[in-house]
């Protein structure tokens, strides 16, 4: 959500204000605003979920016997069987090289952790070895600031 609006669901003096104009206006337009200035943030939860609910009840009034379930799929025959078939050899397809491309996908995101993670190791065994190489020559004398 954007936090740079004006009016946003948070009490800022501009939402403060609307709601007590709203309560010496007319008392719900206030109980609006503070509605709003409490709950308004789940807003869009709100309506994504009212969506999807009415997505499902309305599913059930198209047609049944959709032989088209699956990615992508219009969910209606044409009419036209040839093409039907043909439609469904496309989209078959289609859903083959989607799925090799998710599975290069995940290969590669796995070649790059490997790399990843072998490089974090040559770091940490050069911090490792540099650190030893420190640790095993002369200590310098700390309360020695070089002025004599």
């Amino acid at each position: 959500m954007n936090n740079t609006a004006l009016i946003r669901p948070a009490w800022t003096p501009a939402t403060i204000a609307l709601m007590i104009i709203g309560f010496m206006l007319f008392w719900p337009l206030g109980l609006a605003m503070l509605a709003y200035i409490i709950w308004g943030d789940r807003l869009d939860g709100f309506k994504r979920d009212v969506n999807r609910k009415a997505g499902g009840f309305c599913g059930a009034f198209r047609k049944s016997g959709n032989r088209h379930a699956g990615f992508g799929r219009a969910g209606f025959g044409t009419g036209n069987v040839a093409f039907d078939d043909w439609r469904d050899k496309e989209l078959a397809r289609l859903d083959e090289e989607r799925r090799k491309l998710e599975e290069m996908r995940a290969e590669f995101e796995a070649y790059a952790e490997e790399l990843r993670r072998a490089k974090d190791r040559e770091e940490f065994d050069r911090f490792m070895a540099e650190r030893s190489r420190k640790s095993s020559g002369p200590v310098p004398d700390v309360t020695d600031d070089g002025k004599d």
